[in-house]
């Protein structure tokens, strides 16, 4: 956002609408990641990718900033997060525990939201540290697909895609604790600042 712009409850802009259009794309990169189709997969993580900096770039030019956009756009990279995760686990690409991982660190946040919810907070704005956590690993799963090609090809997009993970890991980790830090500070009777100041989306 840009400095002194205003955050809109309007539902229907062009950001909200690609955002949607992510969300959509979801069931239907699961199916492609099952089914083995990596080619078509890779596509739609290009696509969502594209979009993901689409929207924001529209929603700051054409001053569409709107508390929708604002959950919509983390939702959507958390689903291609989770989907993306459990497609490569079912293939035996990642192993299991790599999803119980992130996982857990989102159902920790999500433990939060009725606590600030109670205290009329909404949801945490999203971190630097989280959005370059969400980066990393959007990067480091398309590499882990891609090196299930043989070759010179698969072996680098494997080293590539699996240092992504551990940097997105411990980042996305990383950001939780934040969140969970700035949650208390915000809870803590001591400091109660005014729910408006703080709460995004």
């Amino acid at each position: 956002m840009a400095a002194g712009q205003e955050v809109s409850s309007r539902i229907l802009t062009i950001p909200n609408a690609i955002s949607f259009l992510r969300l959509a794309l979801v069931p239907l990169f699961a199916v492609l990641i099952v089914r083995g189709d990596d080619a078509w997969a890779l596509a739609v993580l290009a696509i969502s990718g594209a979009s993901d900096w689409l929207d924001g770039v529209l929603a700051r030019r054409l001053d569409q900033v709107t508390k929708l956009g604002q959950m919509l756009d983390p939702a959507a990279d958390r689903l291609f997060i989770f989907v993306t995760l459990l497609g490569l686990a079912w293939r035996d690409v990642v192993p299991l525990w790599l999803v119980l991982v992130i996982v857990a660190r989102d159902l920790t946040l999500l433990a939060l939201l009725p606590a600030l919810t109670r205290h009329g907070y909404g949801p945490l704005p999203v971190s630097f540290v989280g959005k370059a956590a969400t980066f990393a690993l959007l990067y480091a799963f398309p590499l882990l697909l891609l090196a299930e090609s043989p070759g010179a090809l698969g072996a680098t997009a494997s080293i590539i895609g699996w240092a992504f993970t551990w940097w997105g890991v411990g980042l996305y980790w990383l950001a939780g604790f934040q969140y969970v830090r700035q949650t208390r500070q915000l809870l803590a009777p001591s400091h109660r600042p005014d729910p408006q100041d703080t709460a995004a989306g």
